[in-house]
């Protein structure tokens, strides 16, 4: 469990580092069409604001996130079923409270995010609650505090920010190939430079999406393990994901920036973007549970 946790952190540090030289190229690529040479003042400026920009999120995203998804903080009276199995969670666990919030979705799913265990927030939506008994919730929610006590979500935080950080400059980038520039350049006009630059602004967020598709899943997986320790019954866990397969839908209010934080795919994609998907395979999950079973 530490060693996760470690491997989270130096994950969240190797993560900025590889998002910084993507988005520093992608300014010297700004640089190098529409700027003088030996002037990096563009591609500069390029890097220090994706940099500001990643800050910002990563403080502010958290109440992105909820308000985006709908979600509305409970205490227990509210619903003392949920909030009584997270709080029971966070005892055993020595975790701090998170904050309790629901999403008033038929669509069966869950998520946590926030900076760190102390800034911790976990939701579920109505259609979730619906179908999972007891034991099932125990199950999920004990995973959303794995993603919780795994740093999970500072590296889910920063990994959402910066992705959008490099989908924001590339699109400003190929609208000012197409409508503006500085064509008194040598570049100015160039179809090869324009060719070149719209590639790299359509391979960037791309890459920046396959990084974070592959990160999401990893944590998916630790996360599911986590919980399942946590509650020492796996298979309770395992049926919740088989139930998410059976049950699940899209959800009503969908934003594929944030799809990486839920516990199933909130897009239910089609077979070509399954295999571009944030979350590892449901059955593959299961079987995985399955054999952690057989292992207590």
């Amino acid at each position: 469990m530490y060693s996760a946790i470690a491997k989270n952190k130096r994950n969240t540090v190797l993560i900025i580092a590889f998002f910084i030289v993507i988005i520093g190229g992608l300014g010297l690529l700004a640089q190098w069409a529409y700027g003088r040479p030996g002037d990096y003042s563009i591609a500069i400026l390029v890097v220090l604001g994706a940099i500001g920009y990643a800050a910002f999120q990563y403080f502010l995203s958290t109440r992105q996130a909820l308000s985006m998804s709908g979600a509305q903080q409970i205490q227990k009276a509210d619903h003392p079923r949920l909030y009584r199995i997270v709080e029971n969670l966070s005892i055993t666990t020595g975790t701090p409270m998170p904050e309790v919030y629901i999403i008033d979705d038929p669509a069966p799913n869950a998520f946590a995010t926030g900076r760190d265990p102390q800034h911790a927030v976990v939701a579920a939506t109505t259609g979730l609650l619906d179908i999972m008994d007891d034991a099932e919730l125990e199950g999920v929610m004990a995973h959303e505090l794995g993603h919780v006590r795994n740093y999970d979500i500072r590296v889910s935080m920063i990994v959402y920010g910066l992705v959008v950080a490099v989908g924001i400059l590339a699109d400003v980038l190929a609208r000012m190939a197409f409508f503006g520039g500085n064509r008194n350049n040598n570049n100015g006009g160039n179809p090869i430079v324009l060719v070149f630059g719209l590639a790299a602004m359509i391979v960037a967020p791309l890459v920046a999406s396959l990084v974070q598709m592959a990160v999401s899943r990893q944590r998916e997986y630790l996360a599911d393990a986590t919980g399942a320790l946590t509650t020492r019954h796996p298979e309770a866990l395992a049926s919740a994901l088989a139930k998410l397969g059976a049950y699940g839908r899209p959800m009503q209010r969908q934003n594929s920036s944030m799809a990486h934080l839920w516990i199933a795919d909130p897009m239910k994609p089609g077979v070509i973007a399954r295999m571009f998907s944030t979350h590892p395979p449901l059955q593959d999950r299961i079987e995985r549970l399955h054999r952690i079973g057989g292992e207590f």
